[in-house]
């Protein structure tokens, strides 16, 4: 993963909805969710829902497909995961990050 995909990745989740949305999406798991279910789970109008999806998928952190009538949406775990990946290799400045309760991170 590219610096500069980190960076969006990292703005389109430093909003509370859209971070919010994007944890539904990774509990609803690889089936998904629709923009009708997410803005009644998260009790989101859905045009603000909409804004925040583009804004996630545009970021690479959601995909959307189409299924009959119905968009169905899901974390891209893949980008997820190479987020992830890329924060913790760049932690501590190479060094292993302490992961216990008396040593946080020595960043």
């Amino acid at each position: 993963m590219q610096e500069n995909d980190v960076v969006r990745s990292l703005a389109a989740l430093a909003q509370a909805v859209r971070l919010r949305v994007f944890r539904a999406l990774v509990v609803a798991g690889p089936q998904g969710l629709t923009p009708g279910v997410l803005a009644e789970q998260l009790g989101v109008a859905p045009t603000a829902l909409s804004f925040h999806l583009k804004e996630l998928a545009q970021a690479g952190l959601i995909t959307q497909e189409r299924q009959g009538r119905y968009l169905v949406y899901r974390a891209a775990f893949d980008t997820m995961t190479a987020l992830l990946t890329y924060l913790t290799d760049n932690c501590c400045e190479g060094a292993a990050c302490v992961t216990t309760e008396a040593a946080a991170c020595r960043c």
